[in-house]
Order: structure tokens, then sequence, then C-alpha cells
């Protein structure tokens, strides 16, 4: 038995849209359920997103310090970002937001994991890069504002990140399923067998 994620969609009846962000918006679908009956689904419509494990030569992990609000916390993350616009390359995304969140530029790109990212409550899909042969950015540094203008950064070995991850010490999610993909993709067929960095990504479909 294979076990593999499958398209499928069930019927909508009406859909309306509660709210509409400036990046985001809810949607309010009436969904015809196995047995017949309609129930309403509640679910923010999200661009996509990418993020980037920067791995360097001495094995560590370049992560960031930034404020959510949402949860009032610091939280430790990898760099990371919107797509954009509809249809857009989800490398040439990643590479930008590893400019201007790190000043760091990659000669090595493999796609890690694609993961959706709360599939109850959101449509948001996530595609995490891996991130080789570091070095800094050419070029004026991208100018922050607003929570990102009190980041920190800092290069971290995986393995510490494994452990507090683990510990229930690092609770971002791009960090969390970054670092333990990697260390899974280490101890199984290694990096080279990870996917290339424009590897299809049917969830958000973009031409290379």
């Amino acid at each position: 038995m294979t076990i593999k994620d499958a398209p499928e969609e069930w019927r909508v009846t009406a859909t309306t849209t509660p709210f509409r962000g400036n990046k985001t918006s809810v949607r309010t679908d009436h969904v015809v359920m196995p047995d017949g009956s309609v129930h309403s689904r509640d679910y923010q419509v999200h661009p996509g997103s990418v993020a980037i494990l920067a791995l360097d030569d001495a094995g560590r992990v370049l992560v960031l310090r930034q404020y959510r609000h949402p949860v009032r916390q610091k939280l430790w993350e990898i760099p990371a970002g919107l797509l954009d616009i509809p249809g857009e390359n989800p490398l040439a995304a990643a590479q930008r937001e590893l400019y201007e969140e790190a000043y760091v530029k990659a000669g090595d790109w493999r796609v890690l994991t694609d993961v959706y990212t709360s599939p109850g409550g959101t449509d948001e899909a996530l595609r995490i890069f891996l991130a080789r042969d570091l070095s800094e950015a050419d070029g004026a540094r991208f100018e922050v504002a607003e929570e990102e203008a009190d980041m920190e950064l800092e290069r971290v070995e995986l393995a510490e990140l494994v452990r507090g991850v683990l510990a229930g010490e690092l609770h971002n999610n791009c960090l969390a399923v970054g670092v333990l993909a990697l260390t899974a993709a280490l101890a199984g067929d290694g990096i080279d067998a990870l996917r290339p960095a424009e590897a299809p990504w049917p969830a958000r479909p973009f031409e290379s």
C-alpha cells in the first residue's frame, strides 16, 4: 500500500468572504458531507509561503528571533515569507527572503519538504528549501521595518535545534519541520536524494 495524499473536492453549495485583509482573507464554504448534509467551514485563504533552512559549511543553521504578536512570544525561526504574486516561482521568493531577512545568498538549493501548515483552518501551502554554500549577499542591505526591525540573527548547530524542538522550547513550525526533515534526510538517503529546487509544486503551480 502506498501512503500518499490525493486530490479530492467535495461539492460546495455556497461561498462567502466575510473578511478581506491585505494579504489573506477568510472564506466560508457550505460543503456537502458524505451523508448529504451541508455544513459551513471557515478558513483562511492564503497565497502560500516559502521558508529556507540555510545550512553553513560548519553544519550550523541560520535562525532569526522575531516577535510574533498572536502568540505574544519572540520565536526562533528560519527565514520565511509569502509568495507575493499568484504563480510566483517559489525559488525566486526564497532567494528574496534569504537576502531580505539575513543578507545571505546560497549557491546550492534543494526542496526539503512541502507541507500544509494547518489544513483544518487555512489553505496555506508551505515549501521549505534547503540552502547551502552560503555567502554574504550582493548590493545594498534591505531596509527592514516593523517587527523585522527588531530581529536577531544567529547560527546554531542543527543538533541543538532538534533538541530544542523535542524539548518543547522551539515552536515555530517552519523551523521544527525543517530541522527534523533535514535530520531525517541526513540519516536516510542523504541530501543528494532531495528534490531539485525547481521541483513541481501542485499546491502552488508556478512557471520556471
